[in-house]
């Protein structure tokens, strides 16, 4: 009987974990669904002033765990700001040290006035009062950040569970036998610090344990200072698996934060005795006793350790920004091409370093990826009016309405570097060249909004149980051919060198789009009078129609600007 208790107590204990594990998950979408949502210039400009340098980077990572008190809690919304598009990988990278940096301010107080608990959840219920509120009201802006707000309480009462369902410091009594293995020690310490923070959440949390431990003579202070810097390793865990339901770059910002504690880790244990013979002799100094004599003094020796391994690792690693992020990018590969789309590949902010006509080269070849991806919308156009099931409808329409964010955000980054480089030239050719990349992205970022209405209007067909005849969908379906054609055309010239661009071929697509839509108006007016359809769906059918030849007209004009007819 006691078994079977037991045995029923460790499952409901794994079934939390598991749960906990879920409900992080789930706050992470919704965080980063209200962030892209909510995320207009404004909030975008603050994060770049936020994160302009590196030092402002690190200063608001810090800033924001001592105000949250929890660096799990900021590695997880720098993931998500990553995750929207609010911030480059690479000004993620100081936010995730000042992270790191400002969960030692914890360490101090710990030593100071002793080990509190802590009950961050206490917190999700009044950020969710907050948070209904707005959910409620009709303006986008504020379900937006209604959205985002419920996301962090979902966040933080999965960490409260995580903390409930973790086995406490008790249990690491057990390792009274396994502290004298010399440097095996070390590293199954280091290896236990991580899995313990991993468990709880929270350095913090691990920290005070071992502290406790330490003053109970469990261990002693070079195998609880190898458990400090696994602890620093282990408390990237939470960005890791909240990061698991975001894009390709949320798993690149969360994988350049183990990394920097990785490195890190394999810097300091090297040096591990010689560190803290001169730990041992700062606090010998301030306080008055070794940590080595006296375990109440290890607490202050644990918190220096603290402080300065985060401090020293990212004065360390603060100048190698960029190998960071091509080591990461190198770690974390796409799994589709479709997981790049919300970041530039080819240009990035800091281009000044490029000469002016290399950048020209790298913005022409980032505006035939933004072609291809206009290009991809019209293949999802197709699969929504043959999409039977409402749960693979409703994934397409959440595609397009991500690809369209996708094309507004490549309009202004291409268009801010297009205008910057601008003002670096004196050629009138090159000027000629820019306006009419500026034309073109414009034209593409109009298409990306085209297709996103006519999904909407899908969508509207689809929840008024409106319906097509067999020859309505079959000339939707033909129409999307010839934009099909048109696309391939595009870019066949987007690709072409100057000179080869096929302008002729571009204005036949286009003249056989403009027939075919004036032979659907006329084919539709006398449906209408004869009644073959009725008048709601009749009109959806119109809208259809006509979008795609305003599509076609957006494509001849992508051409027209490749060869200066704009």
């Amino acid at each position: 009987m006691a078994l079977a208790l037991a045995m029923w107590s460790g499952t409901i204990e794994l079934l939390m974990l598991v749960g906990a594990l879920g409900l992080l998950m789930h706050g992470m979408r919704s965080m980063s669904q209200g962030l892209q949502r909510l995320a207009g210039a404004g909030l975008r400009k603050v994060m770049q002033a936020m994160t302009a340098s590196p030092l402002m980077g690190v200063a608001t990572g810090f800033i924001t765990t001592v105000l949250v008190q929890l660096s799990s809690v900021t590695s997880v919304m720098t993931v998500s700001f990553v995750n929207a598009g609010l911030l480059p990988l690479r000004g993620a990278i100081p936010v995730l040290m000042g992270a790191h940096i400002g969960t030692t301010v914890k360490a101090l107080l710990y030593s100071a006035a002793g080990f509190a608990g802590e009950a961050v959840h206490a917190f999700a219920l009044p950020v969710a009062a907050v948070a209904l509120p707005l959910l409620l009201l009709k303006d986008r802006r504020s379900r937006a950040m209604g959205e985002f707000l419920m996301g962090g309480a979902v966040l933080l009462v999965a960490l409260g569970f995580m903390r409930m369902a973790a086995p406490d410091a008790a249990a690491l009594v057990a390792l009274n036998g396994w502290t004298d293995g010399g440097p095996l020690s070390v590293l199954l310490l280091v290896l236990l610090g991580a899995l313990f923070t991993v468990l709880v959440q929270s350095s913090s949390v691990a920290l005070a344990a071992v502290m406790v431990l330490c003053e109970g003579g469990v261990i002693g202070y070079e195998l609880a200072a190898a458990a400090v810097l696994g602890m620093n390793v282990g408390t990237t865990a939470t960005a890791n698996i909240a990061a698991l339901v975001g894009n390709v770059w949320a798993r690149r910002a969360a994988c350049v934060h183990f990394v920097i504690q990785f490195i890190g880790l394999l810097w300091a244990l090297p040096l591990l005795r010689p560190y803290l013979a001169l730990i041992d002799s700062g606090v010998t100094w301030v306080h008055g006793a070794s940590p080595r004599t006296d375990p109440l003094m290890i607490a202050w020796a644990l918190t220096y350790l603290h402080i300065s391994f985060n401090v020293l690792n990212t004065l360390l690693q603060i100048g190698f920004l960029g190998a960071l992020e091509r080591l990461v990018v190198w770690l974390v590969p796409a799994r589709a091409r479709g997981d790049e789309q919300p970041r530039l590949h080819y240009i990035d902010d800091p281009v000044m370093g490029l000469s002016p006509q290399l950048s020209l080269l790298e913005a022409r070849r980032e505006i035939l990826r933004f072609g291809r991806i206009t290009a991809e919308m019209s293949g999802l156009m197709r699969q929504l009016l043959l999409a039977r099931e409402e749960t693979e409808r409703r994934a397409l329409l959440d595609k397009l309405a991500h690809h369209e964010e996708t094309t507004d955000r490549m309009q202004l980054e291409v268009g801010r570097y297009l205008t910057r480089t601008s003002a670096e030239l004196r050629d009138e050719a090159a000027s000629v060249r820019i306006r009419a990349m500026l034309s073109i992205i414009g034209d593409l970022e109009r298409v990306g909004d085209i297709f996103y209405q006519m999904s909407r209007v899908v969508e509207r067909k689809n929840d008024e149980r409106l319906w097509f005849t067999p020859e309505q969908r079959n000339d939707l379906l033909g129409m999307i051919d010839l934009l099909d054609t048109a696309f391939g055309v595009m870019l066949h010239n987007l690709e072409a060198a100057d000179g080869a661009v096929d302008i002729s071929r571009a204005h036949a697509v286009e003249h056989r789009i403009d027939r075919m839509r004036d032979q659907l108006r006329r084919s539709h007016l006398r449906s209408i009078e004869a009644g073959v359809y009725n008048v709601k769906s009749g009109l959806v059918y119109n809208d259809l129609f006509s979008s795609c030849e305003k599509v076609g007209d957006h494509l001849i004009n992508v051409s027209e600007a490749l060869v200066n007819e704009v």
